[in-house]
C-alpha cells in the first residue's frame, strides 16, 4: 500500500509541474531573439554606416574609419573648453599610429559659441593649437535638427550637453563610452578607456 498524498501537497506538485513548463516553453520561444542589451548593441554599430561631409565641404564615408578607435567630439571655437583642441590634438598624434583618430564636429548649438563658417574654423584650430585631426562641418548635435550621426550616439550613450562632448567608438564601430565636457581628453579616465579598444597589434 502506497501512502495516500494529501491533497495540498498533490496540488502543489502539479504547479510546480505547469510553472516548469511555462518557464521551458518561454525560454523555447526566445530562444532565437536577442537579449534587449544586444539589439542596442547592434544598432549602435550603425554610428559608421554614415556618409558626413568635411570641413571643406567633401564626402566622407565613414565606413572608411572601420578597423579605427574614434573620439567623435562636438568642438566650438568661442567656448569655455575651447582649449581642449590642445589635448586632443595631443591625444591623436600619441596614438595615430596605433589605430586611432580624433573626429570634431563643429556646432553652434550650446551657448552660440561656433559662430564661424567652415573656413575660418579650420585656420582657428590649425594657427591657435596645430590641429591635423579631420574636421568636419557644422552640424547640430542637439534639438530637432540633430545630424543622424549624433542621433545614433546619442540613442546608446544619452544626450550632448555642452560642447567638447566626447564619444569613443571602438573598431568595429560600436559606441562605448561618453565623456562630458570636463573630461580632459589625456585624463586616465578616457585614455585607459581608450587604450582598452584600440585595435590589437598583429
Amino acid at each position: 500500500m502506497f501512502p495516500r498524498v494529501r491533497p495540498l501537497v498533490a496540488a502543489s506538485v502539479a504547479l510546480l509541474s505547469l510553472s516548469a513548463v511555462s518557464s521551458l516553453s518561454s525560454c523555447v520561444a526566445n530562444a532565437g531573439e536577442p537579449a534587449s542589451g544586444a539589439g542596442k548593441v547592434a544598432a549602435t554599430a550603425a554610428a559608421l554606416e554614415l556618409v558626413v561631409t568635411d570641413i571643406d565641404g567633401k564626402k566622407v564615408d565613414l565606413k572608411g574609419y572601420r578597423g579605427t578607435a574614434l573620439l567623435i567630439v562636438n568642438v566650438a571655437s568661442e567656448c569655455g573648453y575651447t582649449p581642449q583642441y590642445a589635448e586632443l590634438q595631443q591625444l591623436h598624434q600619441k596614438y595615430k599610429d596605433r589605430g586611432f583618430t580624433v573626429l570634431g564636429f563643429p556646432s553652434n548649438d550650446y551657448g552660440g559659441q561656433e559662430p564661424n563658417d567652415g573656413a575660418a574654423i579650420k585656420k582657428f584650430a590649425a594657427t591657435e593649437y596645430g590641429v591635423t585631426f579631420p574636421l568636419f562641418e557644422k552640424v547640430h548635435t542637439s534639438g530637432k535638427e540633430m545630424c543622424p550621426l549624433y542621433q545614433k550616439l546619442t540613442t546608446e550613450k544619452g544626450a550632448v550637453k555642452w560642447n567638447f562632448t566626447k564619444f569613443l567608438v571602438n573598431p568595429a564601430g560600436f559606441v562605448v563610452a561618453k565623456f562630458d565636457s570636463g573630461t580632459n581628453p589625456l585624463s586616465p579616465e578616457l585614455t585607459g578607456a581608450l587604450e582598452a579598444v584600440l585595435p590589437k597589434k598583429g
